[in-house]
């Protein structure tokens, strides 16, 4: 079995903590090694996931919560946002979790239609669980550098 840390979070469902879990999957990121287009990619995929449960998750008098979980591995990160508050439990998730069909009806993922796109567009795979609540879970790829970092430097070497 593949080792892989797991990093879970909980989170009031409001938007004054959007920018809070956009630093935290940034510092993750960024520790990983990946690039700053990347980590840009992974902070606007993150935040409509949860702008998506803010917004169309709970009524307004409910005291919502959003559970996020990274799962940080040697080659990718993979990022889950659920709306049901409940602690992750891996392996029932990815049992029932399936890839996002583009022609899934809007309604059946609350108004999040053009968020998912966008995810859809920025990350290497996302799946969706919508069983009980929905839990989106996006996965990034780590780009391996091929090449040196000094590549794009002219040799001075004759």
């Amino acid at each position: 079995m593949e080792s892989f840390d797991f990093i879970e979070m909980k989170f009031p469902a409001r938007p004054e903590y959007v920018g809070v879990i956009r630093l935290s999957i940034s510092g993750i990121a960024n520790r990983m090694g990946f690039t700053y287009e990347d980590i840009d990619d992974l902070k606007v995929s993150i935040s409509e996931a949860v702008t998506n449960v803010v917004n169309h998750a709970y009524s307004d008098d409910d005291n919502g919560e959003v559970t996020i979980g990274f799962g940080v591995y040697e080659d990718r990160i993979e990022v889950m946002v659920a709306d049901h508050g409940g602690s992750f439990n891996l392996n029932e998730i990815k049992a029932k979790i399936g890839p996002y069909n583009s022609d899934e009806s809007i309604e059946n993922l609350r108004e999040g239609g053009f968020g998912l796109f966008l995810i859809n567009t920025l990350m290497d795979k996302v799946e969706i669980n919508n069983h009980s609540g929905v839990i989106v879970l996006m996965t990034k790829y780590l780009e391996k550098q091929e090449v040196g970092f000094h590549d794009d430097h002219v040799s001075t070497e004759q």
